[in-house]
């Protein structure tokens, strides 16, 4: 069997941009354009928490250096 997904073995990014690119696609047909930003910007917040889980980075640490502020 191919190996060509992630190390993991669970599904790749390829997989959820699809996945993303469908729920923009159908909130902007069934919703209008409104609802395809309300959909994009949760996706990007959602996206960001699950960077920030996936370094181990906090809120605060995260804040402060897109701040700027030193620690």
């Amino acid at each position: 069997m191919d190996e060509s997904g992630p190390a993991g073995g669970g599904p790749g990014r390829g997989v959820f941009g699809a996945a993303a690119g469908m729920a923009l696609g159908f909130a902007g047909w069934f919703g209008g354009f409104g609802a395809f930003l309300v959909v994009a910007s949760l996706g990007a917040v959602g996206w960001i928490a699950g960077h920030l889980v996936d370094r181990g980075i906090g809120l605060r640490e995260f804040l402060d250096a897109v701040t700027g502020r030193l620690p």
